[in-house]
């Protein structure tokens, strides 16, 4: 294969393809050298493996995404990225390309199209496939490329993205790296199947196995591979068989892999192959091969010590706060004064028609979201309006969804995903809160992903279709989360939501869906994310609350004509309105923070908390909650009323009002 790729290749291509694998070997050595002289602490060796990454994305065009691991460099040289910024990036500085917040290849670089791994792995199979969905979406001839290794397909993320790639039929080409050795561990016990390819078929796509170690059936496989895909996009799973020279980072040694294997593998270096080729073929000299190192050395030493001239990160708290969201420029349109009665459920299904028709690079994803128009009906006659390609039914698999919307972004589009119920959404939480929510700290990628969370109890679903888990998200800086109690703010930050740049967590109490109604303003408006609402003032007692809070809160004050109530519906939970919070505790004096999530844990705790820290001075009693439970929501109807935060509403208000 080799001879007869010669006889159709330039002595040009060949050569540049050697330069392509020589640098990062000739970088790896010397990041050993740094190492054991203790100038970096830690390194991922990819010693022996170097032809499977130049050959892949030298087979690549420029501007086709790859998604890379931590022994993946070649990507990294073989689309020229600055070694001084590259090695200031391994050495935590300022100039590299997580400015100091990620270590060695946790990043990605829009100008070379190149995608963050974070260090669960598996994630990363499923952005591919939205990166190769917007491909398909704006009709280009483009591939997609991800790597994982042989112990990553044991994740269950690799599944769901091969899946959903398949029945999409994306643009991806899927490698694995077989080195042997997820860590410790030989592929005897990662799998059962004597290749990972042989998987291939039972997800209806083509597989095809190779020596990773040989540059040239790499760069040929691939490059052939790409080129084919453009033309009739699909994914292919591709394993690469190949040896891990070096322990999985120098820490761990190589003491658990037989000597035998060091040596047999030895004789198949990929450079030393390469250049015993070359050297068969007339294409390079001892000469030849001397002067190109020598340069690559120099190039290296330079840009290395130019790094290590660089000083150390300075830590600016406005700056490091400033870059966990992309900015948002969303300008916030006035409602029409022209209104329509309408159903908490109408106007989240008219908010997010309305947003579908504005930005017609809008991708609603979800399960049964098309034809059947979801199972609350929200989307019921989008796929007519929109079309099955912006509408799209999804397979049963949150998390790759979850990671397809990141992708999407990446690619200049929009995403809305819905979680058939908010308790699924465990099944997806890696996606969010390493991936979407981490994604702009990192590397300055945002994710423009909106999660919609069909929530809460009071409909007798049990224990898995009744959670508010909105404190799962609440937790974890890079999100937004958001929790209208109305249906003219459901329509409105529903439509901001949409527009902002952030990944935003959008919960809807399905018991409001169809028990509460108002007059809503028609056509395209959006209301501020991150600004609390006064539903009424008062004097006597404040109630902080959200969602179906706010009706509780309501009934509550109606049932008490002789109480004046001020209640605050929080409306975005994160960021927090702080000024309003301040106003309201100010107004009373007396503040109860009502929610149906559980008390250990809950929002209400950390308001709590804020109250006490900044606002004590204000307070004539303590600061009191009312919360659910702590137990699992019960399914039995007096069961679950006693488990909610209203049934323990009015005795709250009166121990505040007597203290």
């Amino acid at each position: 294969m080799e001879a007869s790729l010669h006889h159709s290749t330039s002595s040009s291509l060949l050569l540049d393809l050697h330069k392509l694998l020589l640098k990062p070997r000739l970088i790896e050595e010397k990041m050993l050298l740094l190492l054991r002289q203790g100038r970096i602490s830690k390194w991922f060796s990819g010693i022996g493996q170097e032809a499977i990454s130049v050959g892949c994305t030298a087979a690549l065009h420029d501007d086709e995404w790859i998604l890379p691991l931590h022994r993946n460099l070649g990507v990294f040289t073989t689309r020229q990225l600055p070694l001084a910024r590259l090695f200031a990036q391994f050495q935590g500085r300022e100039e590299g390309y997580t400015k100091g917040r990620d270590r060695s290849f946790h990043f990605g670089t829009r100008d070379h199209h190149i995608v963050g791994m974070i260090s669960h792995l598996g994630p990363q199979l499923s952005v591919a496939d939205g990166i190769a969905l917007a491909h398909t979406l704006k009709k280009e001839a483009k591939v997609c490329l991800t790597f994982t290794g042989e112990g990553g397909t044991s994740q269950g993320e690799f599944h769901e993205a091969l899946n959903v790639a398949s029945v999409w039929q994306l643009p991806v080409i899927f490698v694995v790296e077989n080195n042997g050795y997820g860590l410790s561990t030989p592929t005897s016990e990662q799998y059962r199947c004597e290749d990972i390819v042989d998987r291939a078929p039972g997800y209806g796509m083509e597989g095809i196995k190779i020596d990773g170690n040989d540059l040239l059936e790499v760069y040929t496989t691939i490059s052939g591979l790409a080129k084919s895909i453009r033309r009739d996009p699909r994914p292919v799973l591709v394993e690469c068989t190949t040896f891990r020279m070096r322990g999985h980072e120098e820490a761990s040694g190589t003491k658990y892999v037989p000597k035998e294997l060091f040596e047999e593998w030895g004789t198949k270096d990929p450079i030393l192959r390469y250049e015993r080729y070359l050297r068969e073929h007339g294409v390079l000299t001892d000469e030849g091969a001397k002067e190109v190192r020598e340069k690559l050395n120099e190039e290296i030493n330079l840009a290395v010590e130019e790094a290590f001239s660089l000083p150390p990160v300075v830590s600016s708290v406005p700056k490091e706060l400033g870059d966990v969201y992309r900015e948002s420029k969303v300008l916030v349109s006035s409602p029409s004064s022209s209104t329509r009665k309408m159903r908490f459920v109408d106007a989240i299904s008219d908010g997010l028609r309305l947003s579908l028709r504005h930005h017609p690079e809008l991708v609603l994803m979800g399960q049964d979201v098309a034809l059947y128009g979801g199972v609350f009906k929200i989307s019921e006659g989008f796929l007519e309006e929109f079309g099955q390609e912006r509408i799209r039914n999804t397979p049963l698999c949150e998390s790759a969804i979850l990671g397809a919307g990141l992708g999407l972004s990446i690619a200049g589009m929009k995403s809305v995903v819905e979680m058939q119920f908010a308790d699924f959404v465990s099944c997806g939480i890696t996606q969010i809160v390493n991936n979407l929510a981490k994604a702009h700290y990192r590397w300055g990628q945002n994710a423009d992903v909106v999660v919609r969370m069909p929530t809460g109890a009071g409909t007798g679903a049990g224990p898995f279709h009744s959670q508010s888990n909105e404190a799962w998200f609440t937790h974890t800086p890079g999100l937004k989360v958001v929790y209208p109690s109305s249906p003219a703010d459901a329509k409105g930050l529903l439509i901001a939501s949409i527009e902002d740049p952030n990944p935003v967590m959008f919960f809807e109490h399905k018991a409001l869906y169809r028990s509460v109604s108002e007059e809503v303003p028609e056509g395209y408006y959006s209301l501020p994310l991150g600004e609390a609402w006064v539903v009424q003032e008062g004097e006597d007692v404040t109630i902080i609350t959200y969602g179906m809070g706010v009706e509780w809160a309501k009934r509550a004050a109606g049932a008490m004509p002789d109480t004046s109530f001020y209640i605050l519906d929080l409306r975005t939970l994160l960021p927090l309105d702080y000024a309003a919070i301040e106003r309201a505790v100010r107004a009373t004096g007396r503040v109860l923070i009502l929610h149906e999530d559980t008390l250990i844990g809950g929002l209400g705790g950390e308001i709590g908390a804020y109250i006490g820290e900044h606002l004590f001075e204000a307070l004539d009693a303590p600061v009191m909650r009312c919360a659910s439970l702590d137990t699992p929501v019960p399914f039995a109807a007096p069961l679950e009323e006693s488990f909610l935060a209203k049934s323990r509403l009015d005795e709250t208000i009166r121990r505040l009002l007597k203290y």
